[in-house]
């Protein structure tokens, strides 16, 4: 088997946390006076808050507080959602014991922020469970650049090849690839037959669908 260690990406992957994401971000701008819509948030899915927050900016300027403090606000607000609903994936535990089974380092590779990532952690008591976590949120380049996962594998200890990530969307899929990682794709529903993913290694329609064979066949 070539594959020795997994990174899992998070929001949307490990947690259905996309949709709070996209309440935040509506939330917050709508109250600086941002035009907004849910769509504008779904096609951003994938990038830095810093970066969401920066490109509306620029398009529809405010003056009552900082850039990093509307990031402050939506991250707090996305936490915040996150502690109390919970929002677990189908098959997440089932995808984490079947690389256990293989004996797979693991490791997490988001890019939000750590106060996000420890949240995840606290509330569905995955302590142990990743031996790296990884954050792009300080990074100078965010995914779809490979340096977060690079990051993460390097913390491993384990060549970006001999490498899995786990994904559900075209931003982290293509760092992952340009990391030179193998990469299996778990995207939403709606974008499942999107044919932009036929670069993933593998695609699945749950967690609930990984398995040891597939694994070993990387």
């Amino acid at each position: 088997m070539n594959i020795q260690a997994a990174v899992f990406d998070m929001d949307g992957l490990m947690i259905d946390s996309q949709p709070y994401w996209q309440d935040a971000q509506l939330e917050v701008m709508q109250n600086l006076g941002v035009p907004i819509t849910r769509q504008d948030t779904i096609e951003t899915t994938g990038m830095r808050v810093d970066e969401i927050v920066q490109s509306y900016f620029a398009k529809t300027p405010w003056e009552s507080i900082s850039t990093d403090q509307v990031c402050q606000r939506i991250v707090h607000r996305v936490v915040d959602l996150v502690q109390e609903h919970k929002p677990i994936m189908p098959g997440l535990h089932h995808a984490i014991e079947t690389c256990q089974q293989l004996g797979l380092q693991l490791g997490l590779a988001s890019s939000s922020p750590m106060s996000l990532i420890r949240a995840t952690i606290d509330s569905f008591d995955l302590h142990g469970i990743f031996e790296v976590q990884v954050s792009g949120a300080e990074l100078k380049r965010s995914k779809p650049h490979p340096e977060v996962y690079l990051n993460a594998c390097d913390a491993l200890g384990v060549p970006p090849a001999r490498c899995v990530a786990l994904e559900d969307s075209f931003v982290g899929l293509l760092a992952a690839k340009s990391a030179e990682m193998k990469a299996i794709i778990v995207p939403e529903a709606s974008a499942f037959a999107e044919p932009r993913f036929v670069i993933s290694d593998k695609k699945l329609s749950s967690l609930g669908e990984l398995t040891v064979d597939l694994l070993e066949s990387l």
